[in-house]
């Protein structure tokens, strides 16, 4: 009798931790909508996995309110290397982010309004919806952290996706 019961303990404690699994982690490959601290949204990102790197470029732009007849930035122009002169729907601001669960880390982002890179780490949350994007200067406690708000993977069809853009000058 001690035995059956014994039994059937084990099976339960086995039951048990087949439910208990944890979830699987969430990457941060696909579409994500970038909100700035005063709640508007300024951009849609695409992040994808390159060479077992993440990156991230801007794929929609929105003006802020009253500024839709003002001329927005279309170009880099402050930005370094083959990006200097690109086009800002398709360039990559966020580049060479590595992969450790659900952070991301040792990568870089970039400031299109003037050029200045900035070491870059992430956090996707448990539940894969919010985006922690923390940019910084030497250290992560000299920095500013923005959360990003997953975006529907049919947010964008495959053909309106801008490509990755580069600077004119490096395309010839």
């Amino acid at each position: 009798m001690r035995k059956l019961a014994l039994i059937a303990v084990l099976m339960g404690a086995s039951l048990t931790v087949s439910y208990a699994q944890p979830k699987p982690d969430h990457t941060v490959a696909g579409f994500w909508q970038q909100t700035d601290n005063d709640g508007h949204v300024g951009g849609w990102f695409f992040f994808l996995k390159r060479d077992d790197l993440y990156e991230g470029r801007l794929v929609k732009m929105f003006p802020k309110p009253g500024e839709e007849d003002k001329k927005v930035i279309s170009v880099c122009a402050r930005c370094a290397g083959d990006q200097k002169n690109a086009p800002m729907l398709g360039l990559t601001i966020i580049k060479a982010m590595k992969r450790n669960g659900g952070k991301y880390e040792e990568g870089n982002i970039l400031d299109p309004r003037d050029g200045t890179l900035y070491h870059a780490q992430m956090e996707v949350s448990a539940d894969g919806q919010k985006l922690a994007v923390r940019g910084y200067l030497g250290i992560p406690l000299l920095g500013q952290t923005q959360t990003w708000t997953r975006l529907p993977d049919d947010a964008m069809a495959p053909e309106e996706i801008p490509p990755e853009s580069v600077s004119p000058a490096s395309a010839q």
